[in-house]
């Protein structure tokens, strides 16, 4: 299972602490509750909350913080900047080019700023939660920085080929070239317009894109949750292949209705959110993603009980 490059122990966490997600829009996000109820079982005295951040603000954004702040969790659009301003990265975060997660230190030489992604392995655990923890043959939507952390996610598992289904196939280049230096086989397909009517047409699937020609084990989707796609693959396809939807708001997804209606598998992203979240607090606490918190079972637990669909 994929997880973080190993970071230097940090100093001992502080007694009290800021921590906050960023991202645009934000009000939907679950993360305050999660990390709330993580630190709540801790038994740390410390903030988490959701602030609006729009693309191009992150800089200024951090160099506006106090010495009081421990930690940041970024969602869209911010994972990339995120990626091009810090310079220590573990090696998911260099890897996929995402940053998800800031680990904020303050020493006598000024804050140092150490970049995470823990979404891989929150994906990986998610999936092996539901059941699947091998896929030769995955189906990958969309190339934003989210599509990235679940390209390496299949490789993890086991994939052997991935097929990305994108509007814009010139978005999918990094992609490609990120899956084949991981050995994968790698195919490129554009996604029909669903603007222009391909949902308008029940039980008329578009058969001119060969990932569609014949069901996989996996498709990821890390579009949004009101992309109206469900009728460009047959119930066939449907039926037999496992959906985990990243998408989490609302739900259920556009997608996973129409999963549901070919009576298909369909996995929730809150999984994936409550694992990566899980690691996050391995962070923050312990400045390190592979060690666990203490009682971290029951911090788990805590997290999972504080989501709602």
């Amino acid at each position: 299972m994929a997880s973080p490059q190993r970071a230097a122990a940090a100093p001992t966490a502080p007694t009290a602490a800021r921590l906050a997600v960023l991202g645009s829009p934000i009000s939907h996000s679950q993360s305050p509750a999660l990390h709330r109820a993580a630190y709540g079982v801790l038994g740390l005295d410390w903030s988490y909350d959701a602030i609006e951040v729009s693309e191009g603000s992150l800089t200024g954004f951090i160099d506006g913080l106090g010495t009081e702040w421990r930690g940041l969790s970024l969602t869209m659009p911010l994972k990339t900047e995120a990626a091009a301003l810090i310079s220590d990265l573990d090696s998911l975060a260099q890897h996929t080019g995402a940053v998800n997660t800031v680990l904020l230190r303050n020493g006598a030489t000024g804050r140092t700023l150490s970049g995470f992604n823990t979404d891989v392995p929150g994906l990986v655990r998610a999936l092996a939660e539901g059941g699947v923890r091998e896929a030769r043959r995955v189906v990958l939507l969309g190339a934003g920085a989210t599509a990235s952390s679940a390209l390496i996610s299949a490789a993890e598992i086991g994939a052997e080929s991935v097929d990305i289904l994108v509007r814009s196939p010139r978005k999918a280049a990094p992609l490609v070239e990120l899956g084949r230096s991981r050995g994968l086989v790698v195919t490129v397909s554009q996604l029909p317009n669903a603007e222009a009517g391909n949902d308008s047409t029940p039980g008329r699937p578009i058969t001119t894109i060969p990932a569609l020609d014949s069901p996989a084990s996996l498709m990821i989707s890390t579009l949004p949750g009101g992309s109206l796609l469900g009728d460009v693959f047959s119930a066939d396809f449907r039926r037999d292949t496992v959906l985990f939807d990243v998408s989490y708001s609302p739900w259920p997804s556009a997608l996973a209705l129409a999963w549901q209606r070919a009576d298909g598998t369909v996995l929730n992203g809150l999984s994936m959110l409550l694992h990566q979240a899980l690691i996050q607090v391995r962070i923050f606490v312990n400045g390190d993603p592979f060690e666990p918190v203490e009682r971290e079972h029951e911090v788990l637990a805590a997290m999972r009980g504080a989501l709602t669909v």
